[in-house]
């Protein structure tokens, strides 16, 4: 695909699955790599541009303007694309002047108030200027925490690495942890904000940043960056070019979003619709008018949460499956189950529970149909009982104990458990019995505090205090309608209202849970409820992996495009380059190429250098990214990102990406940080 038919084709791509954001991206990549505008042989080349570089530093140099510093030479980790003849590559402290500004002290700065940016100002490619601050600055402070239009500032902690060209025609100070940057002989600033923007879409900027959680990126980082840098006027029409191209972006993003709206407020309305129908006719019209629509309804991946969350409440609202008049009704289920509660509670087996608020049931008796009854969870409940405290012991049995690590994907998982010492008494007490429920009472999340998890298996096993077990008399309660009444969107608000935050962590007590009011139908419906809960959520995840699937095909085929537009997918011919040794500096082809390696930053003292095109490499192919790279690996040996990059021919946006994912899932290890990192595989591959 050339960039002519990827022009003809942008908005069509844009509606990929994150399509716009991958245009952003590739837009950028394009633009660093010489292939976004056509080259001109009337502009002078970049070499000439540094050579005048060089020289205005020079001048600088001898008025003391600047100090000498040193910066290394352009190696083979920093050459990350083959660039037109006419550009170089370069390290950004060798082009700029930078450095960070001026430390707030309230006790200690004096002189005249004045206007600073600081690091919630400064966002990407804008600053927002409504709370400006105020700090004493005296005049000798000024020329080196003050900037001025056309210098581009770029955020040291925090979100290291934001950047935005100032374009006020007045001047601002700015605070220490802002960055600075005046670049030499009229370097567009807005093409190194883009290449920055690029960084940052692809992950690449990650190794220039320091620090977990809250980054940073030191005057000594910034200044090792390497910079792919054109002519000066291609400069100006690749700014043009990729403003243009990001004005579209932002034309498509918005009418995708006004699009998803759209189908977000259909979807929504036939929803509730569905769900306040009173009447059966009324009902089977909304829900004929959602089959016929069903494909514009549900056609991504997250219509389908709505869609599960409908299927539960049309379940405990009495709508999802029809009555039958010879089904003992629930007001039946109710006398048998305060009768068993009252026997266990004579014969001592069972503690007498708290008196239970009794439920209006007015309202909801009038959308209820016939034979069902509303009454609080605890009522249907013979005994709620904490989990055990314990962590350890030297003495007793050894019972496995679940925790809150065994329940995975709302079910109880054997892979890992803990076993305990217990005693006869503690184990007869946290015995864990088939049907009964593990109700979540502690989390730091909202979403699981409550959750009911059933027990399906007959186990000898005991569990923590995270957990309350809830026993009901399985002869007249469904365990698994209970789930699914605890998974409605009305059960899960009242218990989410009634959990408590302490120290981070959510908890929720039994009587929280007990006071849940809940629509009980007779146990033959139940049943069938139940049944049907399972076809429709078994359809649901039917539908939800096609959808996915589209969606991945779709991410294919727009990285697909990505790799031809970059020209990545063609083994390197007779006769290319190919890459450097770690390490090696790139020699410069021809004399005119081969600049002093001298510059400078007013404050940092680094130096800077030069190097000439990239080298190429052969693309992974079919097997895919992180194959590919495993491919390259041979056991007991290490490799850096240089040697993998030139093997595999991949985009260092795909390395970032997959290095991070070969290293979470265990096929690679990595020894060293930054430019000195090694990659070897794992003994198991």
């Amino acid at each position: 695909m050339t960039a002519e038919t990827f022009f003809a084709n942008f908005a069509h791509l844009a509606d990929a699955p994150n399509g716009v954001k991958k245009l952003r991206e590739l837009i950028l990549q394009l633009a660093v790599q010489g292939k976004l505008v056509p080259q001109d042989p009337s502009d002078k080349p970049a070499s000439v541009l540094i050579e005048r570089i060089e020289a205005e530093k020079e001048n600088l140099f001898k008025a003391k303007i600047l100090k000498k510093g040193q910066l290394g030479p352009i190696v083979a980790d920093d050459v990350t694309c083959r660039l037109p003849s006419t550009w170089e590559w370069v390290r950004f402290g060798g082009i700029a002047q930078h450095n960070a500004g001026k430390t707030l002290d309230r006790g200690r700065n004096t002189g005249q108030l004045r206007d600073y940016i600081t690091t919630s100002n400064l966002y990407w490619g804008h600053f927002d200027l409504h709370n400006v601050r105020k700090m004493p600055i005296e005049d000798t402070e000024l020329e080196r925490c003050t900037a001025k239009k056309g210098d581009l500032l770029i955020v040291e902690g925090g979100e290291a690495g934001r950047a935005a060209v100032w374009n006020k025609d007045y001047e601002v100070c700015f605070q220490n942890h802002v960055h600075r940057a005046r670049f030499y002989c009229g370097i567009d600033p807005f093409y190194i904000y883009r290449f920055f923007e690029k960084l940052n879409l692809s992950g690449e900027i990650e190794q220039y940043r320091k620090g977990v959680g809250i980054s940073n990126m030191s005057g000594k980082a910034l200044a090792s960056i390497a910079i792919p840098l054109p002519p000066l006027e291609e400069q100006k029409r690749i700014v043009a070019k990729v403003d243009q191209l990001m004005a579209l972006c932002d034309e498509l993003e918005a009418r995708r979003q006004k699009q998803q709206k759209g189908r977000v407020r259909l979807n929504n309305a036939a929803i509730d619709a569905l769900l306040t129908a009173r009447e059966p006719d009324e009902f089977a019209g909304h829900w004929q008018r959602i089959r016929t629509n069903f494909d514009l309804l549900y056609d991504h991946p997250e219509t389908i949460a709505k869609l599960r969350a409908a299927i539960l409440q049309l379940a405990v609202q009495g709508k999802l499956v029809p009555q039958d008049p010879n089904d003992e009704p629930a007001s039946v289920l109710l006398e048998r189950i305060r009768a068993e509660k009252e026997r266990l509670v004579k014969e001592g087996k069972i503690k007498k529970g708290k008196t239970l608020p009794l439920v209006d049931t007015k309202d909801f008796m009038s959308v209820l149909p016939n034979g069902w009854e509303v009454c609080r969870f605890g009522d249907l409940v013979l005994e709620f009982q904490n989990g055990l405290s314990k962590r350890g012991a030297s003495e007793g049995d050894p019972v496995p104990v679940l925790r809150l690590a065994d329940i995975k994907n709302g079910c109880l998982s054997e892979d890992d458990l803990r076993v305990i010492p217990l005693t006869p008494k503690e184990i007869e007490k946290y015995a864990i019995e088939k049907g009964d429920i593990l109700l979540i009472r502690v989390n730091g999340s909202a979403d699981l505090v409550g959750k009911f998890i059933p027990c399906l298996v007959s186990r000898e096993w005991a569990y923590c205090d995270h957990l309350i077990r809830i026993r009901t008399p399985r002869e007249f309660v469904s365990q698994k309608y209970l789930c699914i009444l605890a998974s409605s969107a009305e059960a899960r608000f009242h218990i989410v209202g009634k959990t408590i935050t302490t120290a981070g962590q959510k908890t929720i007590n039994q009587t929280g849970v007990a006071t849940l009011t809940v629509s009980l139908p007779p146990l033959e419906e139940q049943k069938r409820i139940v049944a049907k809960v399972d076809q429709l959520m078994s359809l649901c995840d039917e539908l939800e992996s096609k959808l996915n699937q589209t969606q991945q095909h779709s991410e294919k085929l727009m990285e697909a495009t990505v790799r031809k537009l970059l020209g990545i997918e063609s083994p390197v011919s007779t006769g290319q380059a190919t890459a450097a040794p770690e390490n090696s500096e790139i020699p410069p082809i021809g004399s005119r190429h081969a600049v002093s390696q001298t510059d400078e930053t007013t404050h940092r003292g680094e130096k800077q250098g030069t190097a000439t095109r990239p080298t190429a490499a052969t693309h992974p192919g079919e097997d895919g990214i992180l194959q590919a790279i495993l491919n390259q690996m041979q056991p007991c040996a290490d490799y850096s990102r240089a040697d993998l990059l030139a093997a595999t021919g991949i985009s260092p946006a795909e390395w970032t990406l997959a290095i991070r994912q070969l290293k979470e899932q265990g096929q690679v290890v990595q020894t060293g940080e930054k430019r000195g990192a090694r990659y070897q595989i794992t003994n198991t591959q």
